[in-house]
């Protein structure tokens, strides 16, 4: 999506909206309004889903209707984010590494779209370690 954006543009709007529905940004598919940080959201679901090992459009848990529901449940509520792990990855490299994977796709999926970081941002504390991470 953001391909489509001329110059210095950084938000537009259509009346036509494309994809596929569980991968939209809120804003996208409920407004018509994308952005750079629409293919910002887009993103963060790969990641939960590569984590969980659940695709998004075919999730069901009996405590919510879909993954990202599910991801900011255990990541919030219920403190228990490592339950997000698909078994079939075995051990994982570490505790903190999980789970800081599992926060950059939480801050990635927030709701507003200011709230997300750039795809710049998110290259570089998955590159850089060092580098702090708020919360979502």
């Amino acid at each position: 999506m953001a391909r489509i954006f001329r110059g210095n543009e950084t938000q537009a709007n259509t009346n036509r909206i494309v994809g596929t529905h569980g991968y939209m940004s809120p804003e996208y598919a409920m407004e018509g309004l994308f952005s750079i940080k629409s293919d910002v959201f887009s993103f963060g679901l790969l990641v939960l889903e590569i984590v969980s090992g659940e695709k998004n459009t075919s999730f069901y848990h009996s405590d919510s209707l879909h993954l990202l529901g599910h991801a900011w449940k255990l990541w919030k509520y219920s403190n228990k984010a490592l339950g997000l792990m698909d078994p079939s990855l075995g051990d994982p490299p570490s505790t903190s590494t999980l789970l800081r994977y599992i926060n950059i796709g939480l801050l990635c999926v927030q709701q507003i779209p200011d709230d997300r970081p750039t795809m710049s941002d998110v290259i570089s504390v998955i590159v850089k370690y060092s580098v702090s991470l708020p919360e979502p």
